[in-house]
């Protein structure tokens, strides 16, 4: 079992004790796709699973989801949210039991999500009454503190419904001066990288698996190059044991041969941008 490098009081009081300063973004990795994101007044949490929902699901069948690394934290610990992220409707993106008790520590939180799961996210929040945002790719949601840009993701590849809306998306948030990329589940695909490029983009948080949808660690560090990204963070990795990768297999060689800079952060550890970065 992978145990995080910091998780519950220790998470906890590393995320109060970090000033909330209009120069600096921190960023803590909560497992999967999941991360936390702070900047000043906001925190903005992107797809976070903090269950055993699919170890459950899944026990005893052909593919059960062994979880191989330690949960950071419970859900209704984490609060003071803003916005809640869902780039599609798979459980470890759009999880019940990780929103449910999170939106009832955060009633004024924000879900922002993709307008296909509408009926999942209607079934998974139940009675939790929170703002919805629904997106679809090239919609921006305002915010007090922020702008959230859906972009399309091709989960193995781009698929709409019969409305022309995105099955699959992921998000741009634009907070202050710094510019957050998270790609959600998917591959590049044509367009991608050039629609990206206009956001000047500080911090891009890719998937590396490699596998059920997903770039793997060579095609995340190429993508980054691509973008622009000033820095890069692997994630969807180290949850299940049928599902993972090893960044220092593809994405760490590749990010150093192309000259890109990045980051590979243990669970619960902090990650700090500032202005001058």
């Amino acid at each position: 079992m992978i145990e995080p490098l910091q998780r519950d009081d220790v998470l906890l009081a590393d995320i109060s004790g970090t000033p909330r300063e209009a120069g600096r973004l921190d960023l803590w990795w909560l497992g999967q796709s999941g991360y936390l994101v702070q900047h000043d007044r906001l925190r903005t949490v992107f797809d976070p699973y903090l269950s055993d929902s699919l170890t459950t699901k899944y026990a005893g069948t052909e593919k059960p989801h062994d979880r191989i690394s330690g949960r950071v934290i419970e859900p209704d610990r984490l609060t003071d949210v803003r916005i809640v992220t869902s780039t599609h409707g798979h459980t470890d993106h759009l999880d019940a039991e990780t929103l449910g008790p999170m939106f009832a520590v955060n009633p004024h939180a924000a879900l922002v999500y993709a307008k296909t799961t509408q009926s999942l996210v209607d079934a998974r929040l139940e009675s939790a009454s929170v703002q919805q945002i629904a997106m679809t790719a090239g919609d921006r949601a305002e915010f007090d503190d922020a702008t959230v840009h859906a972009v399309a993701a091709a989960h193995d590849e781009i698929e709409v419904d019969e409305h022309g809306d995105h099955r699959y998306v992921g998000y741009v948030l634009e907070t202050g001066v710094f510019t957050v990329y998270h790609s959600g589940d998917g591959v590049p695909y044509d367009g991608l990288a050039e629609a990206l490029q206009s956001f000047d983009i500080d911090l891009a948080i890719l998937p590396i698996n490699g596998k059920v949808g997903n770039m793997n660690g060579e095609q995340a560090a190429r993508l980054a190059d691509r973008i622009g990204a000033e820095l890069v963070v692997p994630c969807h990795y180290d949850m299940f044991a049928f599902n993972t990768a090893d960044p220092n297999d593809q994405f760490v060689p590749t990010c150093e041969e192309v000259g890109q800079a990045y980051r590979v952060l243990e669970l619960g550890q902090r990650l700090s941008l500032t202005q001058s970065d």
